[in-house]
């Protein structure tokens, strides 16, 4: 038995210091990994060309801060002070994703005419959460493209015409009447936020204006709104976890639309007329009801911004501008626009509706 035990020290004394030597080198080995050493690791991974910048706060980033309100008539302290400091282009932290800012007019041009080519439109994905994965906004490549189509074939020209301009009139006409005498003041940009969601909810589901319902639709689309630019902090209370529960509503609205349409057109066996984006995509469309929900909602979203903030801005200027204000009167004398003559009386009240 001694005998064996001396074996086995002496073959064990004979190994050591190979054991040792590969413990060294096992140890060497994970060092220079966890440090960035290993030969085959040794070149610096390239930095991407990013422009300067700041990330600002975790999470929120500067979201904070470029939110921040200013005049429509300016670009805001944010921006100014962020060009200022590190030029036209930029990077950032905002709702939630690093961002690449652009102030810079020839690249901005150069991004738009390149859109599905070397450029991907897309919003983060917290504005995804809230507008829907189904949100034309938010989809791209065919999907978005097939989206489009149906609300273009929608949209046709003779629709345009026959019933879109007819309507634009009305609405026009009933928003400038409610207005008070020319030398009361009132919001130019609460208006037009007011005319244009009433016009879109008209054509997209036949609600009319100053009805109720319409009424409860657009004080629940005002939070919304206010959710969809804030930061994506979804904790009760905050912008964002508001805009989620009036999204429910608006889409609970829209889904009771559906169903009474749904049932509408099984009763009188789909003599209805689609007089409506929501009639139409019905009959017209093979579009799931998730997706139909998304798409109504999003072009809520998408021709109530954009068109209320262009005639905003329109009115402002347009009293700073005699020359536009006496072409518009030749027009008006020309082809006798109701419209017109109407909105050239209450160009005065609308000089501070940005402040």
């Amino acid at each position: 038995m001694g005998a064996m035990m001396a074996s086995i020290t002496s073959e064990l004394l004979f190994f050591l210091p190979f054991i040792l030597l590969a413990l060294l080198a096992l140890y060497t080995t994970t060092v220079a990994k966890c440090h960035g050493t290993h030969p085959w690791r040794r070149q610096k991974k390239k930095r991407p060309n990013l422009p300067p910048g700041a990330r600002g706060w975790p999470l929120v980033g500067e979201t904070f801060g470029y939110l921040r309100a200013h005049p429509a008539t300016s670009v805001g302290r944010f921006m100014e002070r962020h060009v200022a400091r590190y030029g036209k282009i930029y990077r950032s932290s905002l709702f939630g994703e690093r961002t690449v800012v652009s102030a810079d007019a020839g690249l901005n041009r150069y991004i738009l005419q390149n859109e599905g080519r070397l450029f991907e439109c897309s919003y983060p994905r917290s504005i995804g959460g809230i507008l829907g994965k189904w949100s034309m906004l938010v989809l791209v490549g065919d999907a978005h493209r097939e989206m489009r189509a149906i609300s273009l074939n929608f949209l046709s020209s003779v629709r345009l015409r026959a019933v879109l301009l007819p309507e634009v009139e009305r609405h026009t006409l009933l928003v400038l009447r409610s207005w008070p005498p020319s030398d009361g003041t009132f919001s130019a940009q609460h208006e037009a936020k007011k005319f244009t969601f009433n016009l879109m909810a008209k054509n997209i589901m036949s609600m009319d204006p100053g009805e109720e319902e319409t009424e409860r639709l657009r004080l629940e689309y005002i939070t919304f709104m206010k959710g969809v630019v804030s930061a994506p902090l979804n904790f009760p209370g905050t912008a964002y976890w508001k805009a989620l529960k009036s999204r429910a509503s608006i889409l609970g609205v829209i889904e009771r639309k559906m169903e009474d349409r749904l049932e509408k057109m099984s009763r009188e066996k789909s003599s209805v007329e689609e007089d409506d984006l929501l009639g139409w995509a019905l009959k017209q469309s093979n579009l799931s009801k998730e997706q139909i929900l998304d798409l109504l909602l999003s072009l809520l979203f998408a021709g109530h911004e954009t068109s209320s903030m262009a005639l905003a801005l329109a009115i402002f200027f347009l009293e700073g501008c005699p020359k536009a204000v006496q072409e518009l009167r030749v027009q008006i004398r020309t082809n006798n626009q109701l419209v017109l003559e109407h909105l050239l009386l209450f160009t005065g009240p609308f000089s501070n509706f940005a402040q």
